[in-house]
């Protein structure tokens, strides 16, 4: 079937099509009796006006397409919805186009489908696709982004937001230590950049404290792919602390450790990155650095909107500030082994 056009609006209302034209673009010479019997038949028939037409008559640009490599995990779907809340109280139409792939190919057109004439992009870029897609944006498209933390600042004309991974790494690792921890062992997620700022902040604070710097591991993004490290950390005695880049590879580490018989936190003690709806949940329940994507995602949208409506500087808006949410995967350094029963969690 066709798509409901304006001129089938406008036979079903039994008015032009130019007064249906008006009804749509808000034009106040049309009488409410008239504009009630058109909103009807917009209702009835499930019109949807097209944008882009809008747009070419000098409409101002009221869509935003969301360029993101990923649905499914915790913190892009948080994104989503701050950025889809933000912008339907703005009264923006929200589109999502996935980057399924990082082939320069597939990145360029991902970015041209995702463009339309009088339309914005935001794009979420906390992965290689991502950045690519982010880079791939042609500079005359209004445009934000969710990016990982960079090194350095890149300045107020970058339209970006980020959430401080080098200070919340810094902050969970300083806490383990805080506990008596000799170092902390890192399983480290994918990252964006050369030098990951989560992992440059868990660094900082084993090198400051004077503690030994393991290796990280490097994993994946699920919790299966942390049950494999978890395995690893499972067969190291001198392992009494883990920091995981998010909490799916935290919750694969737990069962790794409890299926080989690593009590937690009275052997070895879990830290999380995200607080995850399940994190609370776990047994034991999850410590874990709070990452608050949703709001991150509201505050890209801000800035977008402001360059929108302004050609100036961009206005820099408050970001949230992660926070360690402590529960009981962690304590202190285990005692030595032979000097008292080491209960598994949950006995």
């Amino acid at each position: 079937m066709r798509p409901v056009s304006i001129r089938d609006v406008a036979a079903a209302a039994g008015v032009s099509y130019q007064t249906v034209s008006r009804v749509i673009n808000d034009h106040p010479s049309v009488r409410v009796s008239t504009r009630e019997l058109v909103q009807a038949a917009i209702d009835e028939l499930g019109f949807r006006p097209n944008r882009a037409a809008r747009v070419l008559r000098g409409g101002p640009a009221r869509s935003v397409t969301v360029l993101t490599p990923n649905t499914s995990l915790y913190g892009y779907q948080a994104a989503l919805q701050g950025i889809e809340e933000a912008a339907r109280a703005a009264g923006f139409a929200v589109g999502v186009r996935v980057v399924e792939s990082a082939l320069p190919r597939e990145v360029a057109d991902a970015v041209a489908r995702a463009i339309e004439p009088g339309g914005s992009l935001i794009v979420i870029a906390h992965d290689k696709a991502g950045t690519m897609a982010l880079q791939a944006v042609p500079p005359d498209i209004p445009m934000a982004a969710m990016v990982e933390t960079p090194a350095t600042d890149p300045g107020p004309d970058r339209p970006w937001v980020w959430l401080d991974d080098r200070k919340a790494a810094g902050q969970a690792t300083r806490y383990l230590l805080s506990l008596g921890h000799r170092t902390v062992h890192y399983l480290a997620i994918p990252s964006s950049t050369r030098t990951s700022q989560r992992q440059a902040g868990w660094r900082e604070a084993l090198e400051e404290a004077g503690a030994p710097v393991p290796a990280p591991l490097q994993c994946g993004w699920t919790p299966r792919s942390g049950y494999a490290a978890g395995h690893v950390l499972a067969s190291d005695p001198e392992a009494t602390a883990v920091l995981c880049g998010n909490d799916d590879l935290a919750l694969g580490v737990m069962r790794a450790l409890l299926k080989a018989g690593r009590a937690i936190p009275g052997d070895i003690s879990v830290v999380g990155f995200d607080d995850t709806p399940m994190s609370e949940f776990l047994t034991p329940p999850l410590t874990t650095v709070r990452l608050d994507f949703a709001e991150l995602g509201r505050a890209c949208f801000a800035l977008l909107l402001a360059g929108l409506e302004r050609k100036d500087a961009l206005p820099r808006t408050r970001w949230p500030e992660p926070e360690l949410i402590i529960r009981e995967s962690t304590g202190p350094l285990p005692a030595p082994r032979g000097s008292g029963p080491t209960r598994a969690a949950g006995t």
